[in-house]
């Protein structure tokens, strides 16, 4: 797992806006005539609308997309009973994954008791302002009461996610297993251990779908749950009973599946090896599991693993549960969440594995190909399929089983409408930096006694993304890792002008010299340039003594992009290259290219540049739809062919479309026809691109592109990811000047996935 220090995540929860969620305007506010319907006067005309009819706050009011995270702080992840306090960053941070993985909005409610009764009241008091209620970290066996009790007194979802969800997903892993087992549920022998809110939760959905009682035994920290014994309370007594065995090497023994949700390190691979063939494990505490993925698979070949960890495969992740468990009941006003509609979730995901597999999900986590079986057979995260799968399965079942007030008709329409919900930000910059902490590559920071690229590589580092090189003075660089508390032990530090450099210098220089002799460099000038950081950290990507590079945070553009382009130069089948920036607002990510290098190009240099653009968006696992840009729309406006222009835009749209006929561009258009489909639509159905969502801006030159990404950065609020080098032959990346740590957090993200391509020979 990543390594988070203490001052990582202190920085992370304080900087800029403190906390991780805000509150967003949905309607205009500019004008005092918007202020005058957001407030008063018009607010009371939707007021009156709800007083007649209550069900008209879905219609006017946020609250059929709003829950509230719940909790007390009783039993806060591995924390314990923290404090309800302590607890808000945890409910923050599941308003998060609420949003980015379910489009739900949330507000985090802490309430300061543990006095069940006064508990429940308080939630009473105050659901009318939610949608839907999720419980959080709540211990047991109170969290028992608290959920039966405000199911039976409200009319809306409620699902304590420490037992459900964690249940959902384990259930759709063991249904899985058991198949790739050859088992059959109703005879598994199954061990427990653990006896809190999400192992009672887990076993009794395991016999809801089909899991004999008879055939489980579950443990505590006391050992085996007995009927003999007397400190069992009523939830546990459930699970009771009278066979003669005590400890969990006894209990272990013979079973065919082991689930723990207790602590690590309990199970030895004696007690795997004693289990019955095919043995189904799902060893789920966290960070650290019951019994190690290595240590399992050691003790012997059969076993079916399942961890609460992302570094190893079938990962239990709540993830792949409550966004889309949640979304599926708001979407039909289902006024509970109820045993049909979690069954319903638990098949969607069993099924949704056993589909086959997109190659942006394999590409994300950097394998050939995921194939259902031992090593797949719980979905991944960041599967794009999982809100058009589990919401609708979730929504049907509360149709089927009467609890829904909403009724969808239309479900493939519903299945659009959530494919739309959350664009596909989240998606990219999830989807890359799994891709990189897969393959980890050698990334050299020539400006590496810069204080923000010392804390930029010691995030990629522990996060696993790269394997860093500094170069720099030495001694400097320790001072400043010493003065910042950074950790990065092992990260090699080459100063390129100390003596200890000077076969490097020499063996650079004469690679220097041979690529540029013809150029007006001497065989001395090429050596002093070898002093120098850039070209020093060029020529070790050049020579495959690193992998990629990534600086410019205190030089200008030219300052790196001359050498690479003088040393490296362009892959053999181009002339030129390009630079596209990642920009990144609500309506999700957008490409904008050339904005960095080619000042006034020619029609060819923009079709190259076009079909550049659509190769690295792929890269990203997300398919291009170009719009060439100018200021004329399909030849409104005649000009010289010699002028710069929409002429040349036309001559590259044609020729893409002659050479690239399965790539969906078109142009020349405005950037407001770009940008709007049904616009663009009702005055140009024949555009090729007519019914798609355009996601890349192509601009007639440098001046437009690279004014248009600062626009939107600075005035439209969107974050801009870049620039990234495109058609280099080896992978050299270029900062923005003074950026910041997450922008050369992103860019080296980006450069560890061309490497991984570029090693592929792509």
């Amino acid at each position: 797992m990543a390594k988070i220090t203490k001052e990582d995540a202190l920085r992370y929860h304080a900087e800029g806006r403190p906390g991780k969620v805000e509150v967003i305007p949905t309607k205009p506010h500019r004008t005092q005539r918007d202020l005058s319907l957001a407030y008063s006067p018009g607010v009371a005309f939707p007021c009156l609308e709800i007083e007649q009819n209550p069900d008209d706050i879905y219609k006017y009011t946020s609250k059929g997309n709003l829950v509230a995270v719940i909790s007390n702080g009783t039993a806060v992840l591995g924390l314990g009973d923290i404090g309800a306090d302590a607890g808000k960053p945890v409910m923050e941070g599941k308003g998060l994954l609420f949003k980015i993985f379910g489009d739900i909005d949330v507000f985090d409610i802490e309430i300061e008791t543990k006095d069940i009764d006064k508990f429940v009241e308080t939630v009473k008091q105050i659901a009318v302002t939610f949608g839907g209620i999720n419980l959080e970290d709540i211990k047991a066996p109170e969290c028992f009461e608290i959920e039966e009790r405000l199911k039976k007194e409200l009319q809306i979802p409620i699902m304590h996610d420490d037992q459900h969800g964690t249940a959902i997903i384990t259930a759709a892993g063991w249904i899985n297993a058991l198949e790739i087992a050859g088992k059959k549920k109703e005879e598994v022998k199954i061990v427990v251990n653990g006896a809190g809110a999400s192992a009672i939760a887990c076993t009794n959905l395991l016999v809801a779908i089909g899991a004999r009682k008879k055939n489980i035994v579950m443990l505590d920290t006391k050992g085996v749950l007995r009927k003999d014994r007397t400190d069992l309370n009523k939830y546990k007594q459930l699970f009771a009973t009278d066979r003669d065995i005590r400890t969990l090497a006894e209990a272990i023994k013979g079973a065919d599946v082991f689930l723990g949700l207790s602590t690590k390190n309990v199970v030895s691979k004696e007690m795997i090896r004693s289990m019955a063939k095919n043995p189904i494990v799902f060893a789920m505490a966290n960070p650290d599991p019951e019994i190690t993925y290595e240590d399992a698979m050691d003790a012997r070949s059969d076993v079916l693993m399942s961890t609460g960890r992302s570094d190893y495969p079938n990962q239990v992740n709540n993830v792949l549960g409550f966004p889309f468990i949640f979304r599926g009941a708001l979407d039909v006003r289902a006024t509970c969440i109820n045993e049909e509609m979690k069954k319903a979730a638990v098949y969607a995901l069993a099924k949704l594995a056993k589909e086959d597999v997109p190659e942006s999900v394999s590409e994300a986590y950097n394998v050939k190909n995921l194939i259902y079986g031992r090593e797949y057979f719980i979905p991944k995260p960041l599967d794009l399929r999982l809100i058009t799968t589990v919401a609708p399965a979730v929504a049907k079942a509360a149709m089927d089983s009467g609890v829904a007030r909403k009724p969808i008709t239309d479900w493939d329409a519903y299945k659009s409408e959530l494919s739309r919900r959350l664009g596909q930000e989240n998606q990219l910059l999830q989807a890359v930096t799994q891709k990189a902490k897969l393959a980890p590559k050698r990334i050299v920071f020539p400006e590496g006694a810069n204080l923000r690229i010392l804390k930029a590589v010691n995030e990629v580092l522990h996060e696993g993304i790269a394997k860093p090189i500094l170069l720099g003075e030495i001694d400097q660089i320790k001072q400043l890792i010493a003065e910042n508390s950074l950790d990065l032990n092992g990260v090699p530090i080459i100063d390129p002008r100390s003596r200890e450099e000077e076969e490097r210098r020499e063996r650079f220089a004469k690679i220097i010299w041979q690529k540029r002799q013809r150029k007006g460099i001497t065989r001395d000038e090429a050596y002093e340039l070898t002093f120098d950081r850039n070209y020093f950290g060029i020529m070790m990507v050049e020579t495959g003594e690193a992998d990629a590079m990534v600086s410019g945070i205190t030089s200008e553009y030219g300052a790196v992009m001359g050498p690479a382009l003088k040393l490296i130069g362009p892959k053999p089948n181009l002339k030129r290259v390009s630079g596209m920036y990642i920009v990144v607002n609500k309506k999700g990510p957008f490409f904008f290219a050339d904005t960095t290098v080619n000042l006034d190009p020619d029609w060819k240099t923009l079709a190259d540049t076009a079909v550049l653009t659509a190769e690295t968006i792929r890269r990203f696992n997300i398919e291009p739809v170009i719009a060439m840009v100018s200021f004329s729309n399909f030849g409104s406006i005649k000009v010289s062919e010699h002028a710069l222009g929409p002429e040349h835009v036309r001559q590259a749209t044609q020729y893409l479309h002659e050479h690239y006929p399965d790539l969906l561009v078109d142009g020349e258009m405005q950037a407001n026809f770009a940008l709007n489909r049904e616009m663009r639509k009702a005055k140009f159905p024949f555009s090729k691109i007519a019914d798609h969502d355009v996601n890349a801006l192509i601009f007639s030159n440098l001046s437009s592109g690279n004014a248009a990404y600062k626009i939107m950065q600075e005035l439209g609020g969107a974050e801009v990811i870049g620039p990234i080098l495109m058609g280099i032959n080896k992978p050299i990346h270029v900062v923005p000047l003074e950026c910041s740590v997450r922008e050369v957090v992103h860019m080296t993200t980006i450069a560890v996935m061309d490497a991984q391509y570029a090693e592929k020979g792509l």
